[in-house]
């Protein structure tokens, strides 16, 4: 089944428009998603509506409400809303660049993949595409999309660009007020010399499928399991890590020059500094 377009229309830059469409870059099923099941007729649990103190109400008699304060609301109709939906647009208007490393990840919210619509656009893609990446810019739009309008950044990615849409400021909750009480000190040489040592061990490419959700993977053989054991228990055995006796302080500088290595070095060199000085005694004992 080919995949359906998120949004369908143009991307504007000045007098140039570019007919494209858009498609989601996330993949939908591989998370694993329960249903609440009764369990003596093997039925799925349904909901019904019900208010406090009078039960089970028709849905005709719902209508959205907004909390003003606490369960004071203001009742909306549909129509209401409908009127103040922004008009469905079909061109992506390009108004801002900006730097591709100037947004806080905090902002990025879904990544979509931008394609030409037809063989007549592939020549203002691939211009826009190779703009963007020889400035080494990000393009910023508002694209609308049900009735409201998204926030998004357009970028190059391989041979095509990468729309992901954007989170408003409002939506983002400022770090500082989490941040306050850590204290602004500076670590010794040492302990900074041997964190970046450890972080230079283990740097690499960045590459996704060497990264894996052993949770799902072992939901996804527990569902296998059990579709075979037709409805038996099974309860996988799991081996929880080892824990550690003693006290509860790290020794900081010691466990970082474990990690890169350099605790097998230090013993070594004090048992050869020590070898000399127990030959000496037995001799002077000896004369």
């Amino acid at each position: 089944m080919p995949a359906r377009a998120y949004w369908q229309g143009q991307i504007r830059l000045a007098l140039v428009s570019i007919p494209v469409e858009i498609y989601s870059a996330e993949k939908s099923g591989a998370a694993i998603r329960f249903r609440q099941i009764h369990e003596p007729s093997g039925k799925p649990v349904n909901y019904e509506k019900v208010v406090q103190g009078i039960g089970p109400i028709d849905r005709d008699d719902i209508v959205k409400g907004y909390e003003v304060s606490k369960n004071n609301f203001v009742l909306l109709q549909d129509r209401e809303i409908e009127a103040v939906k922004i008009e469905s647009r079909k061109t992506l208007e390009l108004v801002q660049f900006v730097g591709s490393d100037e947004i806080d990840p905090l902002y990025f919210e879904k990544p979509y993949y931008v394609v030409p619509a037809d063989d007549l656009a592939e020549e203002a893609y691939i211009v826009l595409r190779e703009a963007l990446r020889q400035a080494k810019k990000v393009a910023l739009g508002q694209l609308s999309v049900r009735g409201r309008e998204v926030l998004v950044a357009l970028k190059p990615c391989g041979k095509g660009l990468l729309l992901e849409t954007l989170r408003y400021a409002d939506e983002v909750k400022k770090g500082h007020s989490f941040f306050n009480d850590i204290p602004a000190t500076r670590p010794s040489k040492d302990l900074l010399g041997l964190a970046t040592t450890l972080i230079d061990q283990k740097s690499a490419p960045f590459d996704a499928s060497a990264f894996q959700d052993r949770y799902v993977d072992a939901l996804k053989k527990l569902v296998d399991k059990k579709s075979k054991a037709r409805g038996k228990t099974i309860l996988e055995d799991v081996e929880e890590p080892a824990t550690r006796s003693g006290s509860n302080v790290i020794d900081l500088m010691a466990a970082l020059k474990k990690s890169v290595g350099g605790e097998d070095q230090a013993p070594a060199k004090k048992q050869a500094a020590k070898k000399p000085a127990a030959k000496k005694a037995p001799a002077r004992k000896r004369a």
